[in-house]
């Protein structure tokens, strides 16, 4: 499993984890999952976190919060899964991009995100 795989797993996995299954009706036949509310998820982690992260704008900082790896080699390694074409040595432009597209990302695979994250 892929970095951004793992980061998906933690934000909506704590999400179900935090909303009560309401009924235990098959799979087939209950209603499409609504979208998870990104920012909510990681304001309730960053609330718990014990020390200030910019979240929303570091993707070390976003890494931290969900526990994982934020070291330089992590981060290239994310930048490979999700198609970065910049040079991974320019690390400040790169990490821009990184937090951005995470966000994009997590939009497109059924998280609420808000807009201003992944512009």
């Amino acid at each position: 499993m892929g970095l951004f795989s793992t980061i998906m797993s933690k934000i909506f996995g704590h999400a179900e984890a935090a909303t009560p299954s309401t009924s235990a009706a098959p799979a087939a036949t209950a209603p499409a999952a609504a979208p998870v509310d990104v920012d909510a998820v990681l304001s309730d982690l960053a609330s718990k976190a014990g020390q200030p992260l910019n979240y929303k704008t570091s993707i070390v900082d976003l890494l931290k919060l969900l526990g994982l790896d934020s070291s330089l080699q992590s981060r290239k390694e994310l930048a490979g899964e999700l198609h970065y074409s910049g040079s991974t040595d320019d690390t400040a432009t790169m990490n821009v991009w990184l937090i951005k597209q995470v966000y994009a990302e997590l939009a497109k695979n059924g998280g609420k995100v808000p807009a201003d994250w992944t512009h």
